[in-house]
């Protein structure tokens, strides 16, 4: 195996590739970064590590305990999976400062744009243990309503801050121990806007968890920061584009050096068995979760990369059907 990349190398490569978008948030509060291959970077840091445009801005402050892991997982449609890379550190590095109510923190002076630092800073007070998620503003009539409903939860009954902020849509920052993502455009109140953006949900954040349980993140390891390399199948917007096998090789690079060991193991595995025609009803299949991953999507990326072959279906009816549910004693779906 090559050496493997350098984590700093691939962040700046990726900042700087349209293609590519990241976010750094928790379970239920993350904040995403995107931009245009047409849109301008109106703030790009010489050290290729910060940048911003006119709708957001991420800054990564690395440090030497970073953890890449690379991931992949099963997209609810049967053809389809997701993948990306999320940056780690030890959770006594990692954790956040976890405060459970609206807290006025002063002016931003670690701002991503020199203009942004004189406005006023707020914890939201989401309690995430990875991340301080927070709002900034210099509107009077906003920070008003801000200081009024500071030192209470943000969601407490009668507290007038959450709907000023939903109103008004003020800057939006995602902060970790490995940067801070800023979402300058307004909140979508009806959908999802193209570019950055924002997403607060209270139901999701009472869980406690950091990310998805699709998402092998190591024990004792925290979540700080994600990107999302170009998929093969979709663009920027989740919308379908045809097969493009050089994403699918450039994320294959990645996986090789910051993959999951065992996730590896068993994509090649069954790709190895598939392609040499062996029959799917002898195949042993794996145990955990993580292996039964790497086999449903390693028979997702074969049909894009050799076709519906009969052999890859004979494959996919026992393994990735949509009924399947248990094969022995293997958990499958």
């Amino acid at each position: 195996m090559a050496q493997a990349p350098s984590v700093q190398r691939v962040l700046c490569e990726h900042l700087h590739n349209p293609s590519s978008s990241f976010s750094i948030g928790s379970f239920g509060a993350i904040a995403e970064f995107h931009r245009r291959a047409d849109e301008p970077l109106v703030l790009d840091d010489p050290e290729g590590l910060t940048v911003a445009t006119e709708r957001g801005g991420l800054r990564v402050a690395l440090i030497e305990d970073v953890s890449p892991l690379a991931y992949e997982t099963l997209s609810g449609r049967r053809d389809r999976w997701q993948h990306g890379v999320v940056f780690c550190l030890p959770k006594a590095l990692a954790v956040s400062s976890q405060r459970d109510v609206l807290t006025e923190l002063g002016p931003d002076e670690d701002a991503i744009r020199p203009e942004d630092r004189s406005a006023i800073l707020f914890d939201m007070g989401l309690a995430a243990r990875n991340i301080d998620f927070c709002v900034r503003t210099s509107d009077s009539s906003l920070l008003d309503v801000l200081r009024q409903g500071a030192g209470r939860p943000l969601f407490a009954p009668g507290n007038p801050a959450a709907g000023a902020i939903v109103e008004a849509s003020p800057h939006r920052i995602a902060i970790s121990k490995l940067g801070r993502a800023e979402v300058y455009q307004a909140i979508g109140k009806e959908k999802t806007p193209e570019g950055p953006h924002t997403h607060v949900l209270p139901k999701f954040l009472k869980s406690g968890r950091t990310h998805s349980a699709n998402i092998p993140v190591p024990r004792g390891q925290l979540p700080c920061l994600s990107l999302h390399p170009a998929h093969p199948l979709y663009d920027g917007l989740g919308q379908d584009t045809p097969f493009e096998p050089g994403y699918l090789t450039s994320f294959d690079a990645l996986l090789d050096h910051w993959g999951a060991p065992e996730y590896r193991a068993e994509k090649a595995r069954v790709v190895g068995a598939v392609r040499r025609g062996e029959d799917a009803q002898v195949y042993e299949l794996p145990r955990s979760r993580l292996g039964r991953t790497g086999l449903r999507v390693a028979l997702r990326q074969l049909k894009q990369l050799d076709g519906d072959t009969s052999v890859l279906r004979q494959w996919r009816d026992r393994c990735d059907a949509p009924q399947a549910r248990r094969v022995g004693k293997a958990v499958v779906a």
